[in-house]
């Protein structure tokens, strides 16, 4: 696993109030109980993780490029957007 998935799966556990060790890159948000408070927290969480903005619009996350379904898809996008810059 990459420094980026060891940091969201971190954080993750911690919104889903889980041992580090339960959380999978293939899982679900949903799978681990993750509501959409718990995605809005698990954002501002990441945010200020890795000192990015995470462009997502909670009333409508079907108009944004990111993928938030897996672990492994919020790791990824957290990836590119440090790496592209996103503050």
């Amino acid at each position: 696993m990459s420094n980026y998935t060891d940091r969201v799966i971190k954080i993750i556990a911690h919104q889903a109030v889980l041992e580090i060790e339960d959380v999978k890159e293939t899982d679900t948000l949903e799978e681990l109980g993750i509501d959409s408070l718990g995605l809005v927290e698990s954002i501002f969480a990441i945010e200020e993780e890795f000192d990015i903005t995470v462009p997502y619009n909670a009333n409508d996350p079907a108009e944004n490029d990111i993928d938030l379904t897996t672990v492994k898809a919020v790791a990824d996008a957290v990836k590119n957007l440090v790496e592209n810059g996103a503050k």
